[in-house]
C-alpha cells in the first residue's frame, strides 16, 4: 500500500513514516498542500490508497487542501488533527474526508482506520460499483438507477416516487457507494442542520427509502456511526431449461 503523508514536522513524518513501513505502508511525504496535491497528479507510479492530512500546513489549511484533492480525485483521505471539537469534525467529513483522527492518537487504531477505509475504497468505491450514465449526470447501482439531473430514481425500470429528503439522502450515499457517513455528516448535507433533534427524521427517511425501493439491504446501518449504501450484487443466473424427453 502507497500512502500520501501530508505533514509539516519532518521530526512527526519521518517517525510515523517508521511505524507504518513496519506495516507494509510505503510512505511518500508531502511538506504542504501545493506538494501533495502535486503528488496527486496523474503519473507512472502506483497510485495512491489514502492520504494522511495533517489540518496545519505551512501555505493552506488543511480544510482547503482536502477541499482541492476531494475535486481533483476520490482518493479516502484521513484528516490528522489536534482539533478535536465538534465543529472541526463535521465540516472536514462534509467536505470530503473520510475520517478524521485527533492527536494524540494510539498508532494502531490509526492502522486499523487506514486499511479500514482503503478496503471501502477498493470493494466498493464508486469508480467499480457505480457506473455514470451517458450523460454523466446519472448513477447505475444494480437494479437502481439514480438520474442527478432530473431528480428520478427507478428500480429495475420501474420509476419510484420519492419526496426530496428522500432523494437528497438516497443520492448523497449513492454518490459514494461502500463508504460509510456519519449520522452529523447526513444531517447537516441534507437537512443543513445540527444533529440534536434530527436523529429520529434520518431513521424515519432511511426505513420509508428501504421500503419504496424494496431492497432493504440497499442503505447499511453502522452502528454506533451512520450509514453506508450497499449495491447489490448481480443475481446469479438460474438453471439452464431442461432439454425436451425424446
Amino acid at each position: 500500500m502507497r500512502l500520501l503523508l501530508v505533514e509539516d514536522d519532518d521530526h512527526v513524518a519521518a517517525a510515523l513514516s517508521a511505524v507504518l513501513a513496519k506495516h507494509g505502508v510505503a510512505v511518500v511525504h508531502a511538506r504542504s498542500g501545493e506538494e501533495a496535491l502535486q503528488a496527486l497528479l496523474p503519473q507512472d507510479a502506483e497510485p495512491f490508497a489514502v492520504v494522511l492530512l495533517d489540518l496545519g500546513l505551512p501555505d493552506q489549511d488543511g480544510f482547503e487542501v482536502c477541499g482541492r484533492i476531494r475535486k481533483l480525485c476520490a482518493i479516502p483521505v484521513i484528516m490528522v488533527t489536534a482539533r478535536s471539537d465538534v465543529r472541526s469534525r463535521i465540516h472536514g467529513l462534509n467536505l470530503g474526508a473520510d475520517d478524521y483522527v485527533v492527536k494524540p492518537y494510539d498508532t494502531g487504531e490509526l492502522l486499523a482506520r487506514i486499511h479500514a477505509v482503503s478496503r471501502r475504497n477498493a470493494s466498493g468505491g464508486a469508480d467499480q460499483q457505480a457506473e455514470e450514465s451517458a450523460d454523466g449526470d446519472g448513477l447505475r447501482l444494480g437494479p437502481v438507477n439514480v438520474e442527478l439531473a432530473t431528480r428520478q430514481v427507478s428500480v429495475d425500470g420501474t420509476t419510484v416516487p420519492l419526496t426530496r429528503k428522500e432523494f437528497d439522502l438516497l443520492a448523497l450515499l449513492a454518490q459514494r457507494p461502500g463508504v460509510v457517513f456519519r449520522r452529523e455528516q447526513i444531517i447537516s448535507e441534507v437537512w443543513r442542520t445540527s444533529w440534536e433533534g434530527t436523529g429520529r427524521t434520518l431513521e424515519v427517511h432511511v426505513a420509508s427509502l428501504r421500503a419504496k425501493l424494496r431492497l432493504p439491504a440497499l442503505i447499511e446501518t453502522v452502528r454506533g456511526v451512520g450509514y453506508r449504501l450497499v449495491v447489490p450484487a448481480p443475481a446469479a443466473p438460474g438453471p439452464p431449461p431442461a432439454s425436451p424427453a425424446s
